[in-house]
């Protein structure tokens, strides 16, 4: 082939990148788009606004800026990266056939919307006689890659991962090629040489993500090295929030700004070597796969179905009243502080440390009663590494409706999480300063605190900070009656 256009979506790099690996092998020019897809980002607008009519999304402005990494990093080899905003229906082809491009190479989406489109795109270019390829590139076994004893699909981790490990080869965690040849990155012709589109004129504003996240492949590499001299206590340092636990590292991932192949085979190989912490983080990215697993053989969870079916049964609080507990759960103001600490983290930087994803998710389901799915859709709004699968498999796992979930009696404390994972208040201290000068003992649990001490402490509950809007313990009975329509699981052999 002489021409080829790589279609960028979540694999945001230049390096060991499936689509422009097999481009660049098979084609003399190439060329590459990123499309800002309407159909994702008008939901996005029409659910935020500032008062300059703008929406502050950090996730679209991160992209934004890796693009435009992208991009200079293109000019510099003599190419440079095409980017519209609208329909990939509209641009691709039209991109395409501007181009006189053979083939359209891209990466696998596994979400039952993105499948319909590229399904879509692929027709379009069909009737142009321009051909589509499409390549694994965000997993590193997908669909039914891994499967039981029995040959059929797994729904629970461990004998997953088990199997995973067990075929594992060097292969499949080699980086690919993306080496290009002396102006093999095409010009943009003059037709369709155009600025990138600006945010505002997405409907969107910069939100300063780039002071604590920065974007690009380069900014990522610099996390991982950071990790990795953390890496062997990762197994004790990820349940801490106050401390320098995890890799941060899951936006970069989850925009394809790093590989995965890449992540794997340091942890694989640092494993091997004996590393607790990395035989522990590589099981974190086993389960990333199990859930894109779950997803691509599963599409009717994005209809916003239990994945067991019993779990629709369920009658969760409803009416003004749950809209309420909801506002205060969202707003960092239940009364329990790891709670609202952890919510004050999601809301002031787009990001929750994962072992109070647990701790909140548990705490709306089974101790406020609201659906899951309402909290699903609050952390795809907010969360900066948003991912539709894990997030939607985490929801699942914590309300206990999902596959290999937690036990739907196993509800969380959220005042003994406090005091065994932030034992000395420091991350409730961080992100609530009003309870500052209570004790390590106390801020667990102010409404138990003396009012000698609250007075000290120039603390008024109710009006400095929120008394309890549940009981924990009454809250922990009620859920366990709601439960009871749940039949019980049957055992499971694989």
């Amino acid at each position: 082939m002489q021409k080829a256009l790589v279609w960028l979506r979540r694999d945001l790099r230049l390096y060991d990148q499936a689509a422009l690996h097999h481009a660049l092998k098979n084609s003399a020019q190439v060329w590459l788009a990123f499309i800002f897809d309407t159909d994702i980002l008008t939901p996005l607008l029409e659910s935020e606004s500032t008062q300059d009519g703008l929406t502050p999304d950090r996730r679209v402005d991160f992209i934004w800026q890796g693009l435009e990494l992208i991009d200079a990093e293109l000019r510099s080899q003599g190419g440079g990266l095409i980017v519209r905003f609208g329909k990939p229906i509209e641009h691709i082809p039209l991109i395409a056939q501007e181009l006189g491009v053979e083939t359209v190479f891209t990466n696998r989406d596994y979400e039952p919307s993105a499948i319909a489109r590229d399904a879509k795109v692929q027709a379009a270019l069909a009737k142009l006689g321009i051909g589509f390829e499409d390549f694994k590139d965000q997993v590193i076994f997908e669909k039914k890659e891994v499967l039981t004893n029995s040959q059929t699909v797994f729904s629970v981790f461990t004998p997953y991962k088990n199997n995973w490990l067990k075929r594992l080869q060097t292969s499949d965690i080699a980086a690919n090629d993306c080496e290009a040849k002396p102006g093999q990155f095409a010009a943009i012709p003059k037709k369709l040489e155009m600025p990138f589109p600006s945010l505002e004129s997405m409907g969107f504003c910069p939100t300063g993500i780039e002071a604590y996240l920065p974007a690009g492949s380069e900014a990522g590499q610099q996390f991982l090295e950071d990790f990795l001299t953390r890496i062997d206590q990762y197994q004790i340092g990820r349940n801490f929030p106050a401390i320098k636990g995890v890799s941060y590292l899951s936006a970069h991932l989850r925009f394809g700004m790093l590989s995965i192949r890449g992540l794997v085979r340091e942890a694989h190989r640092r494993m091997l070597a004996g590393s607790m912490g990395a035989t522990t983080w590589l099981s974190e990215l086993i389960w990333r796969d199990f859930y894109f697993m779950i997803m691509a053989n599963h599409p009717r969870l994005a209809d916003g179905v239990a994945f067991k079916p019993d779990y629709d049964n369920i009658q969760w609080e409803a009416g003004p009243h749950a809209k309420k507990l909801f506002k205060a759960w969202c707003e960092g103001k239940t009364g329990y502080p790891l709670v609202d600490a952890a919510m004050h983290q999601l809301n002031q930087s787009g990001y929750m440390h994962n072992r109070l994803r647990m701790v909140v998710a548990s705490f709306l389901t089974k101790d406020l009663g609201i659906d899951w799915r309402w909290g699903e859709t609050y952390f795809a709004k907010h969360l900066n590494d948003f991912e539709f699968s894990s997030n939607n498999g985490g929801w699942q796992w914590a309300s206990s409706s999902g596959c290999d979930a937690q036990p739907y009696f196993r509800i969380f404390n959220p005042v003994t999480q406090s005091e065994k994972f932030d034992p000395d208040g420091k991350f409730i201290r961080r992100y609530l300063p009003q309870l500052e000068k209570l004790s390590k003992k106390s801020i667990h649990a102010p409404w138990e605190v003396g009012h000698i001490e609250l007075e000290a402490a120039g603390i008024v509950l109710g009006r400095d900070y929120p008394l309890p809007i549940v009981n924990h313990d009454e809250a922990r009975k009620n859920t366990l009656v709601r439960y009871s329509v749940v039949k019980k699981p049957a055992l499971i052999s694989e």
